[in-house]
């Protein structure tokens, strides 16, 4: 009698253990992630135990405009038996998600978090993202810069033979010198297309002008505009281009430019470039920047040019100082010497103000 109530206590443990078993719900085992790359897939994985129980394993997202469900599959990989992966297009700030299973009787079960309180990720910004995010904060989060200044530039007196219309040759001196004023504008992109702009300017002088006998075409003049854009290569290394697009006192011209930039484009670099218009004239030039500090700004300039409508080239020693004044606010001045000759040259005076928004 008391083998057979033991016998009958192990049978009722046994078959209470198996009903208790069977009643189990479906578990899911998941290493949530908590970051992700903005605008790359997420992979999502997981195990499931009681999958004889499970209809099929749902990944629910929240997303900023893109909510929505993803299917887990079954995987190759032993250590990745399911995995549900959500789209690069819905990976965006404020992404969250849940699991839930669908059961064989049709019931809906969360397993992992829920739609009232996702498990949130912290999407991050591509690297490309990131270099940008960096350098507009270093640039206080200013784009466009606004810029108007001038320069007067004297070569002293110029002096040479023309042919009168006789076939005579007459000796002429002028007081080879122009003033420059100019205003731009500057977008700044930060990415691949670093920045572009347009500046927009008059000059106004008097030049000695080849093979001209009329002294009253002696008084030369420029209307130009220029837009301009700037490609980054790699993070050290810049290069520009510019179209030139002029009226000068004898018409219509056109002319291009372009400069390469090596160093920190917002920063200390080097810069080697140079244009030309036609009739006008062109120059090459060096420009190197130092920044002193975090308000000044150090530039020596070296330039070789024609400008405006010489024979003879002239070189021209420049200085920049950019001093920083804040709240987005830079002023420049500008003074140096140039000459055509040995014995002969004058003095640079210069300045302009910038503004960044």
């Amino acid at each position: 009698m008391v083998k057979r109530s033991a016998l009958a206590i192990v049978m009722l443990f046994l078959f209470t253990g198996v009903a208790r078993a069977d009643e189990e719900p479906p578990a899911i085992h998941h290493a949530p992630r908590s970051t992700a790359r903005l605008g790359e897939d997420l992979d999502l994985t997981a195990s499931i135990d009681r999958a004889d129980k499970v209809k099929r394993a749902l990944l629910v997202y929240q997303s900023e405009g893109a909510n929505g469900e993803v299917e887990f599959a079954r995987s190759s990989d032993k250590d990745r038996p399911y995995v549900a992966v959500i789209p690069g297009a819905a990976v965006k700030p404020m992404l969250a998600y849940a699991i839930e299973v669908e059961t064989t009787n049709g019931e809906r079960v969360p397993v992992y978090a829920t739609r009232a309180q996702p498990h949130p990720v912290t999407v991050l910004d591509t690297a490309e993202d990131a270099r940008e995010g960096a350098l507009l904060s270093r640039l206080g989060g200013r784009r466009s810069v606004v810029e108007a200044g001038g320069e007067y530039v004297s070569f002293g007196t110029s002096s040479g033979d023309v042919r009168k219309p006789d076939g005579t040759l007459d000796h002429r001196a002028v007081n080879d010198q122009y003033y420059r004023a100019e205003a731009s504008y500057t977008y700044r992109l930060l990415g691949t297309i670093s920045e572009f702009g347009m500046r927009a300017g008059v000059v106004r002088g008097t030049s000695l002008v080849p093979n001209e006998p009329d002294p009253d075409k002696y008084h030369v003049g420029l209307n130009y505009g220029a837009p301009r854009v700037r490609v980054r290569l790699v993070d050290w290394f810049h290069v520009e281009g510019e179209l030139l697009i002029s009226v000068t006192e004898v018409g219509f011209s056109t002319g291009g430019g372009g400069a390469i930039i090596l160093g920190d484009a917002y920063g200390s670099k080097l810069t080697i470039g140079g244009e030309g218009i036609d009739v006008f004239g062109g120059r090459g030039y060096t420009r190197l920047d130092v920044v002193a500090n975090r308000w000044l700004t150090v530039a020596p300039i070296v330039e070789v040019t024609t400008m405006p409508h010489a024979e003879t080239a002239g070189v021209r020693l420049l200085g920049d100082l950019g001093l920083n004044l804040g709240a987005g606010f830079r002023v420049n001045a500008r003074g140096g010497y140039q000459a055509r000759s040995f014995d002969r040259g004058g003095p640079t005076l210069g300045g302009g103000l910038a503004y960044a928004f």
